[in-house]
């Protein structure tokens, strides 16, 4: 592919197999543009995919290569299962470290973590603290610490502990994947749900067709059990136990439906050594599943771009 200015439409072009600690799944990576020296490492979040994040890999491609792995249990890479492990923060946050050392042996590597992938990017740098030498910068995109981050009043926050263990058992998850995963079911579902209706009832009903498609697409291909318990992981997460010693960038979303951006703020600063946050003008937790580069543009700020646009 050489290093050209441009990339192609096509994610395709930029995907290939990965094998790591005895499970197989995909990784993309995009080179470097001329004369830009940044190494991003792009760790997506829940539910998701490769190319559900294809927009902002080609917004972060202005700044340096771009390096996205799949986690274990989603975007259709083997589960942690296949190697008898539980998919926990702690198991994923190994994974992660295990990457970042095979991948940037000898390099610096800037972190770019979504939602749930900077939750395990913090457990990471909690757990192998070598690894924040290798750190030039590192950005949360829409990133959580700690249980208490969530939008949930405590009735909602019982119900969904109740209901994750329960899909997370092995008789419900497969009852969910056999029967439970289909358009019909996940469209009506949306249709009900508060956060659904955010990301779904406002657009037009051809996009509404083609983004349930894809998203119904993600429920198929991400592993259930993985899924559920992590999930149910979030509900008890606390990541403030201890000390990073780098800054942190937090991409924070002004419609955030789950998160309290002020909340959120106050367990950053307790962990990291310094706190710095954009806010980006999007009316949900990030954009929707089919968004374009420019609409995935608005997760990186004009103050995080000039950060980024520095060579390391």
């Amino acid at each position: 592919m050489g290093m050209t200015q441009t990339i192609t439409d096509n994610p395709a072009d930029y995907i290939q197999p990965l094998n790591i600690n005895g499970l197989e799944g995909r990784m993309l990576y995009v080179p470097a543009p001329p004369k830009k020296k940044r190494e991003i490492l792009l760790v997506y979040g829940h539910h998701a995919k490769l190319e559900r994040w294809w927009g902002l890999v080609e917004n972060l491609h202005d700044y340096g290569a771009v390096t996205m792995p799949d986690l274990p249990g989603f975007g259709g890479m083997d589960s942690f299962n296949q190697i008898h492990k539980r998919p926990n923060v702690d198991n994923f946050a190994d994974y992660l470290a295990a990457f970042v050392k095979l991948r940037y042996r000898r390099k610096r590597v800037t972190i770019v973590a979504i939602s749930y992938g900077f939750v395990v990017a913090t457990r990471m740098l909690q757990k192998y603290p070598e690894l924040t030498k290798k750190v030039d910068l590192l950005v949360s995109v829409v990133g959580f610490m700690h249980m208490d981050d969530f939008r949930f009043s405590p009735l909602k926050q019982r119900n969904y502990k109740r209901l994750t263990r329960l899909f997370a058992t092995r008789p419900a998850a497969l009852i969910i994947r056999y029967l439970g995963l289909n358009s019909f079911t996940i469209g009506t579902i949306y249709k009900r749900l508060s956060a659904g209706k955010k990301r779904f009832i406002e657009v037009g009903p051809e996009y509404f067709k083609q983004m349930l498609e894809f998203d119904t697409h993600l429920w198929q291909i991400n592993d259930v059990r993985t899924h559920w318990l992590t999930t149910s992981e979030f509900l008890k997460l606390d990541n403030c136990k201890s000390r990073i010693d780098l800054p942190v960038w937090h991409v924070a979303t002004e419609g955030d439906h789950y998160f309290d951006n002020n909340i959120v703020e106050q367990h950053m600063r307790i962990v990291f050594k310094d706190y710095h946050q954009v806010l980006a003008s999007s009316k949900a937790h990030t954009p929707p599943v089919l968004a374009t580069k420019a609409e995935m543009g608005v997760l990186l700020p004009t103050k995080l771009r000039r950060v980024l646009a520095r060579n390391p």
